[in-house]
C-alpha cells in the first residue's frame, strides 16, 4: 500500500472527527502514538486532555458549560502492563479490563458496538500498541446507518516498518449525518520527530475551527522510555 502524507491528508479534511495513529519512527527506534479529537458543538469543544497516572483523560474545560458527559468524558489512553490502549470512548476501560484478565484486544471489542448517537452512529475506533512495537487497530461501525447491525473490523501489524504509521478516524468528512470512515487504516509516512514536534505538525494540519485536543507520544523500543506532549484548544500545550 502506498504511503500517504499525513499532514496533507488531514489538512484536506475539515472534519475527520477523532483519530488514532500508531506507527514506527523512521529511525526504527521508537513507536509512535497520536490521538486527536475534534468537535462542532459547544459541548464537544468544551474539553481538554489531562494527564493521569496511566495515560490521559478528557475533562470539561468549563464545568458550568458541560451538558452531557456520556460520550465525551472518558480515558482515551491507558497502559496495561506493556500494552498501551488508545480509543475514542469508554471502550478503553473495556479493553484494559480484558487485558488484565489475559483476554485479547479483539475479544474485548466483540462485547461493544458503535456509539448510540443516532443518526451518526459514530464508530468506536481503538488501538493497542504492544511492548514489542507491534500494534492493532479496530473500528466498530454501523452497517450503513442500520442501528441493528455492527460491523467489527480488526487490523493487525505484527512487524511495523520503519517510517510507517496507520491512521484510523471516525468520519470521512463533514455531513448530516456524518459519514463513517471506510476501508483500511490509512498508511502514512512518519519521520523522526519528537513527540512535541509531531504534535505541533498534526495540530497545524487539523482544521483550526474544529480541533479540540491532541496527544502525541513516542516510546523508545529498547528502554521503554516515553516522551508525551498534549495540545489543548483551551489551555495551550504541555
Amino acid at each position: 500500500m502506498p504511503m500517504t502524507d499525513l499532514y496533507a491528508y488531514l489538512h484536506q479534511n475539515d472534519y475527520p472527527g477523532r483519530g488514532v495513529l500508531l506507527g514506527r519512527s523512521a529511525d526504527n527506534a521508537r513507536a509512535v502514538i497520536v490521538y486527536f479529537i475534534m468537535g462542532r458543538s459547544e459541548n464537544s469543544r468544551n474539553r481538554v486532555f489531562a494527564e493521569t497516572n496511566d495515560g490521559i483523560r478528557t475533562q470539561a474545560f468549563d464545568e458550568a458549560k458541560l451538558t452531557d458527559p456520556s460520550l465525551i468524558i472518558y480515558s482515551p489512553v491507558r497502559r496495561c502492563g506493556g500494552t498501551t490502549v488508545v480509543t475514542n470512548g469508554d471502550q478503553t476501560d473495556t479493553i484494559v479490563d480484558a487485558l488484565s484478565r489475559s483476554e485479547s484486544f479483539a475479544a474485548a471489542l466483540r462485547t461493544r458496538a458503535f456509539e448510540p448517537d443516532a443518526p451518526n452512529f459514530t464508530p468506536r475506533i481503538s488501538g493497542a500498541l504492544y511492548e514489542n512495537g507491534g500494534y492493532a487497530l479496530s473500528i466498530l461501525k454501523s452497517d450503513d446507518g442500520c442501528d441493528a447491525q455492527c460491523l467489527r473490523q480488526f487490523f493487525e501489524y505484527d512487524a511495523p516498518r520503519a517510517g510507517h504509521g496507520h491512521l484510523i478516524h471516525t468520519y470521512r468528512g463533514d455531513g448530516a449525518p456524518l459519514p463513517s470512515f471506510t476501508g483500511e487504516p490509512v498508511c502514512v509516512a512518519l519521520g523522526d520527530e519528537t513527540a512535541q514536534q509531531l504534535a505541533a505538525r498534526v495540530w497545524d494540519a487539523l482544521h483550526p475551527e474544529n480541533r479540540v485536543s491532541l496527544y502525541a507520544c513516542t516510546v523508545d523500543l529498547a528502554s521503554g522510555a516515553r516522551q508525551a506532549h498534549i495540545i489543548n484548544r483551551h489551555g495551550g500545550a504541555k
